[in-house]
């Protein structure tokens, strides 16, 4: 069973409630899980949120568009993903992320082919990036989540899924997915309002005419508007984990 889980909550803290945020009239969580929903090698698409009552109204948007919604702890999100991950009996998982609304779903199943090819524990595009902030993806077996689970004990490692793995990089087969041109400067992730401002421009020129665009529309639209580009380029890559590891502490 290949599951992919998108972890979403309303509590961000530097820009509370972005999920739900309208884009074209509809939640940039609606229409990114449209996007996912496109890709053919998944076989069940959960959504992760907290038990905290701020997020009853992901539930209910999961609840109106027949998505699994799993609850869970706020802090611990490495928790959320493995109780979630066992309660549906993932053999593979799908780390997908609620502030990624351009998430292309052709991309998914190439990384999942990919992982299902080789003796793979873990398979990447974040370590060593050459895509845009924003097609962050990792596939893992629930073998590895699950030890991650158990042993990881740093805060850092807790509050996100993988660190661990990639921390204790000699003891897990990690194959690192890129494409032949670096695109990782190109910021996609909607963390401050001036990346939900790009995004919305980034919709309303595909969307209408092309419900099903892919990561070579966005691309072809940014060389047709290079300024679209400086609306978020001043903000750091991987921020939050980056945050993490600087206050980092046991737990």
């Amino acid at each position: 069973m290949i599951v992919a889980i998108l972890q979403a909550r309303m509590g961000s803290s530097r820009l509370p409630g972005k999920v739900m945020m309208s884009i074209l009239g509809r939640p940039m969580l609606e229409l990114q899980i449209e996007r996912i929903r496109r890709a053919v090698l998944i076989d069940k698409l959960v959504v992760a949120t907290t038990a905290n009552p701020e997020d009853d109204e992901i539930e209910q948007l999961c609840t109106s568009l027949n998505i699994d919604c799993f609850r869970g702890s706020e802090e611990d999100l490495l928790d959320r993903y493995y109780e979630s991950a066992k309660q549906f009996q993932a053999d593979y998982i799908v780390r997908l992320t609620g502030d990624d609304p351009l998430t292309d779903p052709n991309l998914i199943d190439d990384m999942v082919a990919k992982m299902k090819s080789g003796s793979f524990d873990a398979v990447t595009n974040t370590i060593y990036p050459t895509y845009p902030e924003g097609l962050d993806l990792s596939v893992l077996t629930f073998k590895s989540l699950s030890r991650a689970w158990s042993e990881a004990d740093l805060q850092s490692q807790r509050e996100h899924v993988t660190p661990y793995i990639y921390d204790n990089a000699e003891e897990f087969r990690t194959f690192h997915y890129k494409q032949n041109t670096d695109k990782s400067s190109l910021r996609w992730t909607v963390d401050y309002k001036e990346d939900f401002i790009f995004i919305e421009e980034i919709y309303k020129d595909l969307y209408p005419s092309n419900k099903t665009f892919l990561t070579d529309d966005v691309y072809k639209l940014l060389e047709n508007k290079p300024s679209l580009v400086k609306i978020n380029s001043n903000f750091i890559r991987n921020s939050g984990l980056l945050d993490s590891i600087k206050n980092d502490k046991k737990v």
